[in-house]
């Protein structure tokens, strides 16, 4: 664990708060999600549901993501050994890897990768093996697939995909879906997908689950969680699906590390994904909306910035601006104009291939994205 003693985040964070920076940096919003879904929490405290919680989460909220995952995406999961509530995504996921994972076992991560998961993969003791995501020619990244084919070996135990993408904002195609079931079915490697802003896709978009493709339910763990899609990312409500020989081997992990969590939030997150989901689609518009708007900035201000297709994330090349370290000007950028942001390398084993991308979240109100393009502006 040596290598994971600090996080970009903490780093950033702390240099936003001694500047008094606008932080474009972490990506949490700024607003309250839906008031139905805090009342029903609200209550819940008072009416005294404050002790432990069932180990796999309350029987309503695995039944409430089991229709959610039926009448979304048409995935048949039983409520009772199929589906198992995490204190966040992150804890699904590193559950996942210490239940599946002997020494020694290769997980594929897809690089830029969220900071979380080599962490996962080193604490089960097992081995990463990266794949980059390369910038096409319209500004979006793309996945290398023969770059794929070359990481899975014999000792692949394991494929993480996340989509929408953090930190890139990649959705995806349904071609580069479809070499990953293959390379999955091939090699008769794991897949273990991060889902959490299923919901946030913009221009059209839709989410696929991997585990939707032909041969990938047996063989799929499907994260997700409430707090991107209804702005609880406090609350650390996630959950994770999939065969129930596999969930219950989660589920063995799962308990020896936070055993149980967020009693009171567990019946509003039931609600939500019953009741909410139309106020999720209105936060997907309105982040479209906040991502075209700090888009538009940053490209007035002399940053080229890439495609971002879903999340609340967007990066931007500092190139043109005559930069050519994106870690170098993060750490500057707070004392020199008051803005925090996030480079892209820290998420690499490759740094080189985006030293030069920054990523900035615009999950803010609309005046505190406007004060970080008016001070991006002295940049140049």
């Amino acid at each position: 664990m040596r290598p994971f003693t600090s996080t970009i985040f903490a780093e950033i964070t702390e240099l936003a708060r001694k500047t008094g920076a606008v932080n474009l940096g972490q990506g949490f919003p700024d607003t309250d999600g839906p008031e139905g879904m805090l009342r029903i929490a609200q209550q819940a405290i008072a009416d005294g549901v404050n002790q432990y919680p069932p180990g796999p989460g309350i029987p309503e909220l695995r039944t409430a993501i089991a229709e959610h995952r039926r009448n979304r995406y048409g995935s048949e999961h039983d409520p009772d050994s199929e589906v198992l509530v995490t204190v966040g995504g992150t804890e699904a996921m590193s559950a996942a890897m210490l239940a599946l994972l002997e020494p020694g076992d290769e997980v594929v991560l897809i690089e830029p990768y969220y900071d979380a998961y080599p962490v996962a993969v080193a604490m089960a003791g097992g081995v990463r093996r990266t794949v980059g995501l390369t910038q096409g020619p319209d500004h979006r990244f793309v996945l290398d697939v023969d770059a794929l084919r070359a990481a899975v070996g014999p000792q692949t135990r394991a494929l993480v995909l996340n989509s929408p993408h953090n930190p890139t904002g990649t959705v995806f195609t349904a071609e580069e879906l479809a070499v990953i079931a293959e390379v999955c079915r091939e090699n008769d490697v794991i897949a273990i997908t991060d889902e959490v802003y299923e919901h946030l896709l913009f221009d059209g978009r839709k989410h696929t689950p991997l585990a939707t493709l032909p041969g990938m339910a047996e063989r799929t763990l499907s994260i997700s969680s409430s707090g991107k899609s209804f702005s609880a990312t406090g609350w650390k409500i996630g959950w994770i699906c999939g065969p129930a020989e596999l969930v219950a081997a989660v589920r063995s992990a799962k308990q020896f590390l936070t055993f149980v969590g967020g009693a009171p939030f567990q019946p509003a997150v039931a609600h939500a994904l019953r009741n909410e989901l139309g106020w999720a689609e209105q936060l997907r518009s309105d982040l479209e909306r906040k991502r075209d708007l700090l888009s538009r900035g940053l490209s007035e201000a002399g940053f080229d910035v890439l495609s971002s297709e879903g999340t609340y994330f967007v990066c931007a090349d500092v190139r043109p601006l005559g930069f050519t370290d994106g870690a170098q000007l993060c750490r500057e950028l707070p004392d020199r104009i008051g803005v925090a942001a996030i480079p892209v390398q820290v998420f690499c084993d490759h740094p080189e291939a985006t030293r030069h991308l920054v990523r900035f979240a615009f999950c803010k109100r609309d005046e505190v994205l406007n004060e970080a393009v008016e001070r991006l502006h002295k940049l140049s």
